[in-house]
């Protein structure tokens, strides 16, 4: 399912209300823009929880394309806080925000990107590796040389869904 237009694939990462509910950057970058989306409070783990729920989206420019990740709220978890603001430089792993007691993070992964997190596997934030997503090519890049992967790591504690 795309969102906003864009192809490519979603990774939920769901946050038990005992797991920490710092969120972080999953890529080094720019944000580009921070939406508050007001809504409804069903259970986070629910499929519904990222379109309905309240949550913040953020768009994130970086060295390989713009990504971006949802900070969303759930049942118990009624607060999505975000700490950034558009045209903030971020750091990948870097705290960004945090959703009260119980909750979900989306990151929408373009295509092209490899998802390296299993289903049920448990992640930490700031620190697993989730995916790994090349940079573009640029005109300057002589043919079959690049720059190292960008590695988009996880954006919150919790587990994929």
């Amino acid at each position: 399912m795309p969102i906003a237009g864009r192809p490519g694939q979603r990774l939920s990462i769901f946050l038990a209300i005992w797991n920490v509910h710092v969120n972080r950057a999953p890529a080094a970058g720019t944000i580009t823009n921070v939406e508050y989306r007001p809504g409804k409070f069903f259970a986070a783990m629910r499929e519904r929880a990222s379109l309905e729920n309240e949550q913040n989206v953020f768009t994130l420019s970086t060295e390989a394309g713009e990504m971006i990740f949802k900070q969303i709220a759930g049942l118990i978890a009624r607060r999505v806080v975000s700490w950034k603001r558009p045209s903030e430089q971020v750091v990948r792993g870097e705290r960004i925000g945090l959703v009260r007691f119980g909750s979900r993070v989306d990151v929408w992964l373009p295509r092209g990107a490899e998802i390296v997190v299993k289903v049920g596997e448990h992640v930490k934030g700031g620190s697993s590796l989730i995916a790994r997503w090349p940079p573009k090519r640029t005109s300057n890049r002589s043919e079959g040389k690049g720059s190292a992967e960008t590695e988009a790591n996880l954006a919150a504690t919790g587990r994929p869904s």
